[in-house]
């Protein structure tokens, strides 16, 4: 279990992470989601010892992670799969971490097997690896001990599709075993399709967490559908009548109420759908809103750029 407890990083006046607290438990997939710069990295690297809190906790298995003996062999890492020493070759790299672990050289092949590198690719040197090389060798790398515990920050960049369903997989049959997992990403998309939890970071600070269920109940807004049948205008006087708004909206109607209820009015007129579905804000638009203020799209305060294209 990853017990993070009032966690705060500050470098002088600037707070990287400002009291963060989340426990992820075994037989679960974590993911940790946030723009770029909202502290997910710093959080993670307090977490195996790289960087020194200034103020709160993070432990694995109720212990720090310097105090973890021999942590290859309980807490599987990786948080930058391209800081792997580019002059050695994938082999070199896995059997130096096997023999640091007190690991039999067996376990490289197994894992080389794992993560779909072939015996040419394992000689080759790292420095001339591609970013999803990279990538499957750091998860080789995270696996070799046998971890109960995997802490990935953006396991998935450089990783083609086929790449990304396989880790999928990978890290899903892992938290069924009972391991882990926390997944660090600012791809939603990807996080939410794995994630038992989810917790939403934005400026250094935790602004949700939950399951997927849990984010969007607690999403407020208005009930809104988006329907299409056979019969637009019948379905729409039928709503009407009943004091919805509707508007059209494509080859659909957008209808200000529950999908059940729209549902429910098509039946009593005998109307056929041939769509339905739940028109309000999606995990997507909350993860944007819960961060808008870390998101650097949306900062509407930028200096303007100057005649020659840079920013003033």
């Amino acid at each position: 279990m990853i017990k993070v407890e009032g966690l705060t990083r500050a470098y002088g006046s600037f707070v990287a992470v400002d009291d963060v607290s989340f426990v992820c438990q075994p037989g679960r997939v974590t993911g940790f989601l946030g723009p770029n710069g909202a502290g997910k990295s710093t959080t993670m690297r307090v977490l195996v010892g790289l960087t020194p809190p200034t103020r709160g906790q993070a432990t694995i298995g109720g212990l720090r992670y310097h105090d973890i003996p021999n942590p290859g062999r309980h807490v599987g890492v990786l948080l930058d799969a391209s800081a792997q020493h580019g002059g050695r070759t994938g082999r070199e790299v896995l059997a130096l971490g096997a023999r640091t672990m007190g690991l039999p050289a067996a376990r490289v092949d197994e894992m080389l097997e794992l993560v779909s590198l072939t015996r040419a690719e394992a000689k080759r040197r790292v420095k001339n690896y591609s970013l999803g090389m990279k990538q499957r060798l750091g998860i080789a790398h995270a696996l070799l001990g046998d971890p109960q515990v995997l802490i990935l920050d953006e396991p998935a960049n450089g990783l083609d599709p086929a790449g990304i369903r396989w880790m999928r997989g990978l890290l899903k049959g892992f938290a069924d075993n009972g391991g882990t997992v926390l997944l660090s990403s600012h791809l939603l998309h990807e996080v939410e399709q794995i994630a038992d939890e989810m917790i939403l970071i934005g400026r250094g600070r935790i602004v949700a967490q939950g399951d997927r269920a849990t984010l969007l109940a607690g999403a407020h807004g208005p009930k809104l559908s988006l329907v299409t049948s056979l019969d637009n205008d019948r379905l729409a006087d039928a709503l009407r009548g009943k004091g919805y708004d509707v508007e059209a909206a494509g080859h659909g109607l957008r209808v200000h109420a529950a999908t059940d209820e729209v549902g429910r009015t098509a039946l009593e007129r005998q109307v056929v759908l041939t769509d339905l579905r739940d028109g309000a804000a999606g995990l997507e638009d909350l993860f944007l809103e819960l961060t808008a203020e870390s998101q650097r799209e949306a900062s509407d305060t930028l200096p303007a750029p100057t005649r020659e294209g840079t920013i003033a």
